[in-house]
């Protein structure tokens, strides 16, 4: 038996990347640009592209591939129409003819879809796994507990749910059962105006940053009008006082993106891009949007950008994979386009779309077999389609 006490050391050296996972070191390259030690791997398989344009030629118009702004560009290539989550769910509506809708999103996205497609038409979602961190804060279990909480306050009645469209079909479902509508972080404050028209008080669901931005800094309340609505303790962690003083009731939900960004972030990068414009998606903590020079959601983002002068220079605060395509698209008009932060790198759920799912997905397609179709069932759909259609119906 080998005597361990006198064993010598292995001469063994961890590599940069090891000590850089371990948090035990610093990447510098990742402090300027768009650059990220966690790049993605090439596709193992090189016929894969060829692969992709072959199934989606042979499926023709029966397939409708949608890819949302935060994909891979490996993904986007093979994609139909781009945008965010909501004018994606609207494209597929608009394309009643396509048999397949092929969603390269994450599952809420697909959820969408689905309700607003026809029964005739198949949503599929290359990975059940592409979930999102964010709509999953928020369950159906939950937010009637909380629904419950308020009613036992005296303040259900005087109260309008107003969910973000990054939310499950459940909650959706919830917030039309219960006079509310959805919004996209383009509508929240034409929401939240509609909402404070049928009521005095608003639940906004799931995401806290959208709904506390929008009121404070597009319309003017306080920060003391805003409680937080804990899940995860006895009453939400509220009082009754507490509920029936607050204006908006914002759930305990983030996107582990967006919820990253920080004040520093902005102050280093003014600190090392002189003249730099900072511009944040609404989903960022409040303090950052404070600091920020432009707030805006994802199509508000990529208009900025089109229309910035050349040779300005911008940080971005949204998703890496957006920002590493408008970067490099802009790039030949002279416009610097980084990261805002240094570390942070791309949306774990929204990348487990990938190529070989894709193909997968698309192949199972040509073969006649329908995989990881997304289905909502007939009663959620019905009270999710109605709070859309609220949405919708706003002026």
């Amino acid at each position: 038996m080998r005597d361990v006490t006198t064993a010598q050391p292995l001469d063994v050296q961890p590599t940069p990347l090891a000590l850089l996972l371990l948090g035990r070191e610093a990447d510098p390259r990742s402090e300027r640009g768009v650059e990220c030690p966690g790049d993605l791997p090439a596709p193992s398989d090189p016929d894969l592209v060829a692969r992709a344009r072959a199934a989606k030629e042979k499926l023709g118009d029966k397939v409708f591939v949608l890819g949302h702004h935060y994909q891979r560009d490996e993904v986007i290539e093979f994609a139909d129409v781009t945008g965010d989550s909501f004018k994606l769910a609207r494209d597929a509506a608009a394309r009643p003819d396509a048999e397949y809708i092929v969603f390269c999103g994450v599952h809420f996205m697909a959820e969408s879809a689905d309700i607003l497609t026809s029964d005739a038409q198949q949503v599929v979602l290359p990975d059940l796994a592409a979930g999102c961190s964010m709509a999953d804060m928020a369950t159906a279990e939950q937010v009637a507990e909380c629904w419950d909480v308020l009613a036992e306050a005296g303040v259900a009645e005087a109260t309008v749910p107003v969910s973000y469209m990054n939310s499950s079909a459940d909650i959706k479902a919830f917030t039309g059962k219960h006079g509310g509508t959805i919004c996209t972080s383009s509508n929240a404050q034409r929401a939240l105006e509609w909402a404070f028209g049928e009521g005095e008080k608003v639940l906004f669901l799931p995401d806290q940053h959208l709904g506390r931005n929008t009121a404070v800094r597009d319309m003017g309340m306080s920060l003391d009008d805003c409680v937080v609505y804990n899940p995860h303790k006895p009453n939400g962690g509220l009082t009754v006082e507490e509920l029936r003083a607050a204006k908006m009731i914002l759930w305990r939900g983030h996107c582990s993106v967006h919820g990253r960004f920080s004040l520093e972030s902005v102050r280093d990068v003014r600190e090392r891009i002189p003249g730099v414009n900072v511009l944040v998606h609404p989903e960022c903590k409040h303090e950052v949007v404070a600091a920020a020079d432009y707030v805006g959601s994802t199509e508000y983002i990529i208009k900025a950008l089109e229309a910035a002068p050349a040779g300005s220079k911008w940080a971005i605060g949204t998703e890496l994979n957006l920002v590493r395509r408008l970067a490099n698209r802009f790039a030949g008009e002279g416009k610097e386009i980084v990261f805002l932060d240094k570390t942070v790198c791309f949306c774990s759920t929204m990348n487990r779309i990938d190529l070989p799912h894709l193909v997968w997905a698309l192949e199972s397609l040509v073969a006649g077999k329908v995989v990881n179709r997304i289905e909502v069932d007939r009663e959620t759909e019905q009270f999710a389609k109605l709070a859309l259609e609220r949405m919708l119906a706003l002026p």
